[in-house]
């Protein structure tokens, strides 16, 4: 008999016709619940070595009614960013017995695929939501899951999440721009086509913000959007702040992928950083320091991992996790792509009146 049980593959029924158990029993025990004494376990647990049985997760939702998955939606897998946060969510995750299943929706069509499919309801006992800015109609076909939801790097109201503020960074980070005496302070934020957008955006707000209290007047040419990894917008939008009868002394550029290529242009330009332009970031990127980049750096891998805990919580103790939110610190890190506002370019004025630059009349404008 046993023999015939290991050509075939063994099963949950042949291990508690073995032990002399219900199935259910079998599987309580082989997943460690405390509910079966020990007497029971121990005959379990060698009925299931002699027929080289391991319980499977289909044989466990049948008892539970879980998966021991957790769902993760993003929208794309390109930025470090997301990469970095999904690093820290993965082993934090499988340390409390939790697989982790991604859905990356990257174009429009995927997205309407998604929320009209929901394919998460079926597969998982969780969602996380990673910097994915939901519409009114999409927030409510994800509350009709019925399955707990944990937002990340994002903050919704209601619902569990792990984020940092980043209304009161980017201020921060304007702030000190403006505290090296820059008051002509551009900002770069991401665009796209597609009709995503992400959690990010409130750091627009931030910076506007700063520059109020600072007494600077709005200037909207000085903000410009630009795609985020490649594509002309971001040299045409350089090209735009230069040509400008007062152009910036510094740029905030809202993620630390758009100040790499920011740093890029502006060499090839001859636009020395930062003795003619401040360039600061938003990220706290691995590549950052070697490429002294000042950024306003955020603990990427730390918001996987809390969010990970957090799916753990609303999924075995959904009353205390529901409405848990989790605010993580944004640290200013000064590096050499920052410095003070440059001095005006002395002038010294001509027999006929007129202001000329120092060097002669042919001498190039700042």
């Amino acid at each position: 008999m046993a023999d015939e049980v290991a050509d075939r593959g063994a099963t949950l029924a042949d291990v508690a016709q073995r032990a002399g158990v219900s199935p259910s029993t079998v599987s309580r025990t082989l997943r460690g619940l405390s509910t079966v004494s020990p007497a029971t376990r121990a005959r379990v647990e060698q009925a299931a070595r002699e027929l080289s049985f391991a319980i499977s997760r289909s044989a466990s939702s049948l008892v539970t009614g879980r998966t021991g998955r957790v769902a993760v939606l993003v929208p794309n897998l390109d930025s470090w960013f997301l990469g970095a946060a999904l690093a820290g969510m993965a082993p934090a995750l499988t340390a409390v017995g939790l697989e982790m299943l991604v859905y990356s929706v990257t174009t429009a069509e995927q997205r309407a695929q998604f929320f009209d499919r929901l394919p998460a309801r079926r597969n998982a006992d969780a969602l996380l939501v990673v910097s994915f800015a939901l519409s009114p109609e999409e927030r409510a076909r994800l509350d009709g899951l019925g399955m707990p939801l944990v937002f990340v790097s994002q903050h919704e109201r209601g619902r569990a999440g792990v984020y940092v503020d980043d209304v009161e960074a980017a201020q921060r980070g304007t702030r000190y721009l403006l505290n090296l005496g820059h008051r002509r302070i551009a900002y770069l934020e991401p665009a796209d086509a597609s009709g995503f957008t992400w959690s990010s955006r409130d750091r627009l707000e931030g910076y506007r913000t700063a520059l109020a209290e600072a007494g600077v007047d709005r200037d909207d040419d000085l903000v410009r959007q630009v795609a985020h990894w490649e594509g002309p917008s971001l040299e045409a939008a350089v090209g735009r702040l230069l040509s400008l009868a007062e152009p910036p002394t510094a740029i905030f550029a809202e993620t630390d992928d758009i100040a790499f290529r920011l740093l890029t242009i502006l060499r090839g330009v001859n636009v020395p950083v930062p003795q003619r332009m401040s360039i600061l970031g938003f990220d706290g990127h691995a590549m950052a320091a070697p490429w002294d980049l000042s950024t306003m750096a955020q603990p990427a891998r730390r918001l996987g991992e809390v969010a990970a805990e957090l799916a753990h919580g609303v999924i075995h103790d959904p009353e205390t996790y529901r409405e848990r939110h989790v605010v993580l610190p944004v640290e200013l890190v000064p590096r050499g792509s920052t410095g003070p506002m440059p001095a005006p370019t002395p002038r010294r004025r001509p027999a006929d009146g007129a202001d000329v630059p120092e060097g002669g009349a042919d001498a190039p404008k700042a």
